[in-house]
């Protein structure tokens, strides 16, 4: 008997992409998807690239979320709007929020830097952080998770062998740079694809929402005790994250040990793949794959982790997390590959 799951807000690039993964997941029934201002349309009207696969209408979110006959809910919704669902969510019915509403556990962080009140704490410490490759025996017994960032996926795989082994000294710098995509799939001033194909610009300086989250999971990690100095830039791309992470080691490592050490520690990470070099976001986009390469000199070291930042930055580690809550290969329905060229 296959899964059935809803997807709360479907109609934007997230809920899009968790649409064309779990249309094709072997073990998963889509049974709801919303999308208030598309109520009614055939969801292949509104994602063109899901044409002939499904026969599916967006729906307006149900009033009575108790009568909701599902295993599992996605929430793919504006920040803010799962504050308002979540408490509503019965029991026994499990929760992937992909937004950032329950990703802090200090409500004061995040009403700095989300810019709102926090109004389900209590609900909040219910939810297990998804970074899967971190937080795996945990995702396994949760009933709700909430999804990492998209810069925090790309920054902390980077990171947390280096801290889970305590390998670092002194600041971290982590120079980050995303596709217009993970802006969302309403254009805004800064944010629409034209404006940004033939421009290059930093944004959120000291501010980025992402920074509690990424500390927060750090210490979680390890004994995260560096300065971490974080700063996005805009990608004249569609999608795709790179993250240069600057750092210096506690003594002199080579390139060889510090690969030794990554590879230890994802040993059993399918979706984390260690490369020579540079890695390059068209060899991730549209899979779930993280890619990992190092530059080391004596004390000094660079990591470069490049991901999707709608696979495994959003939808992709999501799924990968429901497979985990519910028993199933983590890699069901995520075995993508990314195109050449």
């Amino acid at each position: 008997m296959k899964l059935r799951v809803g997807i709360f807000g479907g109609s934007g690039y997230g809920g899009a992409e968790l649409l064309r993964l779990l249309l094709l997941h072997s073990a998963v029934e889509i049974a709801l998807v919303t999308a208030n201002e598309h109520a009614g349309k055939a969801v292949s009207e509104v994602h063109r690239n899901l044409y002939g696969l499904t026969e599916l209408r967006f729906t307006r979110v149900p009033e009575d979320l108790e009568a909701l006959e599902l295993d599992c809910l996605f929430l793919a919704l504006p920040h803010g709007q799962a504050l308002e669902v979540v408490p509503r969510v019965p029991a026994g019915l499990k929760v992937i929020d992909l937004s950032g509403d329950f990703r802090l556990s200090d409500q004061g962080a995040f009403e700095r830097h989300y810019g709102r009140e926090h109004t389900a704490m209590q609900e909040q410490a219910e939810f297990v952080y998804g970074l899967t490759e971190t937080n795996r025996e945990a995702i396994k017994g949760a009933r709700r998770v909430a999804n990492p960032g998209c810069f925090a996926t790309a920054t902390l795989l980077g990171l947390a062998p280096l801290v889970a082994n305590n390998f670092l000294s002194g600041r971290v710098v982590v120079d980050a740079k995303t596709g217009s995509s993970g802006s969302g799939a309403k254009p805004a001033a800064n944010t629409h694809h034209p404006q940004r194909m033939n421009s290059f610009y930093a944004y959120k300086p000291f501010t980025h929402q992402h920074v509690p989250e990424i500390e927060q999971e750090l210490r979680s990690v390890g004994d995260w005790t560096s300065e971490l100095v974080f700063m996005t830039h805009s990608l004249p791309v569609a999608r795709g994250i790179f993250a240069t992470i600057y750092a210096e080691t506690r003594d002199a490592r080579s390139e060889s040990q510090i690969r030794a050490l990554y590879q230890d520690y994802y040993q059993d990470s399918f979706f984390v793949r260690l490369v020579k070099g540079s890695p390059d976001i068209n060899w991730v986009k549209t899979t779930n794959f993280c890619d990992i390469g190092f530059a080391a000199r004596e004390r000094q070291l660079v990591i470069f982790s490049a991901i999707d930042n709608l696979v495994k930055g959003a939808a992709g580690q999501a799924v990968q997390n429901m497979n985990l809550m519910f028993g199933f290969d983590e890699k069901m329905g995520l075995i993508l590959t990314g195109s050449n060229p």
